[in-house]
């Protein structure tokens, strides 16, 4: 087992104008010179937390998806972060998973916010992704997903090492981000990263960012406040399996089945 590198982006971003915001991330991942093995970008990071999906989506094969193909080319590495896609006539806010060699996999938004109308817009995601890179199992889950436990546990019949979330989370409910996220950390004894943007956006919204990855026990490995850049560490392989040797928790687990 190695230790994986991980490599994320904290942003702001222009308002429904995917273009403008690829050019911007070019520029932005050009300054990633050293490797990596997983470059992580925020939820919607071509048009900001938009409803205007009948304007904005995409299809699979459309220009968002080939840029990632690119980048995951580009870096070795794989690409991930959610767009709006459209596909068989519905709406979905989508985490695309994309590997150097240009095969993907994705994830469907779970919890749609509902808050926002989020659910009037996308169809909710059945199904949670968990993925198997460079000897780490990993579990992509989109903004809202962070507030519900259940679907965010660390399951043996689907088990991970590092759980992470792309998000577009305001700065008015930045205590809950920075809670919630640490408290996936230390429950599901995993390695957690949320990545959410800066800025603001059309309607006026303000984040504040607050991205961190954090280790199996809830330490702060890195912090972005509310910087622009991108930020790398190396997750280390020893430490992750020497703490779960000593403290086994999860094998005290209630067992339960989810249903969607």
């Amino acid at each position: 087992m190695s230790d994986l590198t991980v490599s994320f982006l904290q942003t702001e971003l222009h308002w429904q104008d995917a273009a403008a915001n690829r050019a911007s991330l070019d520029l932005a991942l050009a300054r990633l010179d050293a490797p990596t093995d997983l470059i992580v970008l925020p939820e919607m990071f071509t048009t900001g937390f938009s409803m205007d999906a009948a304007t904005l989506a995409e299809p699979m094969d459309g220009p968002t998806v080939a840029w990632l193909r690119a980048h995951a080319a580009a870096h070795n590495a794989v690409v991930t972060g959610s767009v709006i896609i459209e596909e068989g006539g519905a709406y979905y806010n989508r985490l695309l998973w994309v590997r150097p060699d240009g095969s993907l996999s994705y994830y469907n938004k779970r919890h749609l916010f509902t808050l926002a109308g989020e659910q009037h817009t996308y169809t909710p995601g059945r199904t949670r992704l968990v993925e198997e890179w460079r000897g780490w199992r990993i579990c992509p889950l989109v903004c809202y997903d962070l507030r519900f436990p259940v679907w965010s546990r660390n399951q043996p019949a689907a088990p991970y090492d590092l759980l992470l979330y792309v998000a577009n989370w305001p700065a008015v409910r930045r205590t809950a981000w920075t809670t919630l996220l640490r408290a996936r950390a230390i429950e599901n004894v995993a390695c957690a990263l949320g990545v959410n943007r800066i800025g603001h956006d059309g309607p006026g919204h303000v984040y504040s960012g607050d991205s961190a990855l954090l280790d199996a026990q809830g330490n702060y490995l890195v912090e972005a406040h509310d910087q622009a850049g991108i930020f790398t560490h190396a997750l280390r392989r020893a430490e992750l399996d020497g703490f779960r040797a000593r403290f086994a928790a999860l094998n005290d687990g209630d067992a339960f089945e989810l249903r969607t």
